[in-house]
């Protein structure tokens, strides 16, 4: 029992409380996100389009949150993060209802553009919000925390969705709507401004850091780490748009598909809150290596599956490296952010997840009706070797980026005042003895 105590206290003791309402907001959230999970196979057998047009709709929904976020993530430093997060949550809630009353192919990827620019608003600020209410030392804890509770709703919303779906996809759009409104009211009034925790905060009568963006596009090394994710998305990615499709010609139903992908959720709800204590230590290049590599594998087996358990072993071990992938991203991220610039360096780290989200469901749409199931799986076990690679050789240069903004600024004494010693002074500053250092 001591043990057990023990385990839970260093795993969630400590947290400060308003962590926990982002905790909470986000587990209410996810337990409703019915509508991404199952809008492939909405698209496809009951709205009857074509998979060619699916991967369009759910592209767009990319191409919106690609807007979503950029602006996200000015609005987070600018306007602070909870006005942003309550007006994406609103609007999201809002084009979610639209968008399961859409018909015509038009309007469906009109709300699909719209609620993926509303919803993916809401990233950046969040991220920022968890990276200035959380102290440096409690950060991987937290966002372990945090992903554990992204999964425990989506394990739950994936076999739920499975059996609403059948009394009918609407009440999915409706479920989703509601929760994303509960998650907003929490934030709102419970979590409050968080943008003083992070530094300067910028008034109307003050401007944002000069050369934000120019920061950020010279920042190689920060852009770097947001290209391998935006490949590791363009894989992960694959599980929404062409698994589904893949089982969907293997024979299996809506709700085999969702049975396996709840998998994925089961499997981070067991084992993420061990992964903290598994990978502390470890060099992050490596473990990112490594969760590179087996989602590849995973990814790649897909390619020989035919039969429901065959399709479940397959979602286990790409699992495994998304959940060695995820705490050290989000830890690497917010050492790699300066403080001014949160919001916009979260929005930038959003986009590479948004840009994939319109180019996988397209490209793996392409590559599947071109070249073949095989083709489009052994390339996602191909990419992720290569990445595999390249976190190994970019890893050291990052970790000395993250140390180097770890270190406070030291204060600039002007030269005016500096004075020169007088001549007794220095020749007897020349002759004595340097003290030791001490701590202050």
């Amino acid at each position: 029992m001591r043990t057990v105590r023990g385990w839970l206290g260093e795993t969630a003791g400590g947290l400060p409380t308003r962590f926990w309402y982002l905790w909470t907001g986000t587990l209410i959230n996810r337990l409703g996100s019915f509508v991404l999970v199952f809008l492939a196979i909405y698209l496809t057998q009951e709205r009857g389009f074509s998979a060619s047009q699916a991967g369009l709709v759910i592209g767009l929904w990319g191409v919106g949150g690609a807007f979503g976020t950029t602006a996200g993530g000015m609005l987070a430093d600018r306007w602070g993060r909870r006005p942003t997060l309550f007006t994406a949550h609103l609007g999201a809630a809002t084009m979610m209802l639209a968008l399961g009353l859409a018909r015509p192919l038009w309007a469906v990827a009109l709300g699909a553009l719209l609620l993926g620019a509303f919803a993916e608003a809401a990233r950046p600020a969040f991220g920022a919000m968890m990276i200035d209410v959380v102290p440096e030392k409690d950060r991987l804890r937290a966002f372990s925390l945090n992903y554990w509770a992204i999964n425990l709703g989506f394990a739950s919303a994936a076999v739920l969705a499975g059996f609403a779906a059948q009394a009918g996809y609407l009440l999915l759009f409706v479920v989703d709507a509601a929760t994303t409104l509960v998650t907003a009211i929490i934030i709102f009034t419970r979590v409050g401004e968080t943008r003083r925790a992070a530094g300067p905060v910028v008034t109307k009568d003050t401007k944002a850091p000069a050369g934000a963006l120019r920061t950020i596009l010279g920042d190689r090394i920060y852009l770097g780490f947001v290209a391998l994710n935006l490949f590791a998305a363009l894989v992960f990615l694959q599980h929404i748009s062409m698994l589904p499709i893949a089982m969907g010609d293997s024979g299996l139903s809506p709700a085999t598909y969702g049975s396996v992908i709840a998998l994925n959720g089961v499997l981070i709800v067991v084992g993420q809150l061990f992964v903290p204590r598994l990978i502390r230590g470890r060099s992050r290049s490596h473990v990112l290596a490594l969760a590179a590599l087996v989602t590849g594998v995973g990814f790649g087996l897909t390619a020989f599956a035919e039969a429901a358990w065959m399709y479940g072993l397959t979602v286990l071990i790409w699992t495994v490296g998304e959940m060695l992938n995820s705490p050290s991203n989000a830890t690497l991220i917010a050492e790699l952010s300066p403080a001014d610039l949160r919001g916009r360096y979260q929005g930038v780290f959003s986009l590479s997840w948004q840009i994939a989200g319109a180019v996988a469901p397209i490209l793996g749409g392409v590559v599947r009706e071109h070249a073949g199931n095989t083709a489009l799986w052994a390339a996602c076990a191909a990419i992720g070797g290569l990445m595999a690679v390249a976190h190994l050789v970019s890893g050291p240069a990052r970790e000395r980026r993250a140390a180097a903004l770890r270190r406070p600024a030291q204060p600039v004494v002007p030269l005016t005042t500096i004075e020169p010693p007088a001549p007794q002074a220095a020749e007897a500053a020349a002759t004595a003895p340097a003290e030791p250092v001490r701590a202050s």
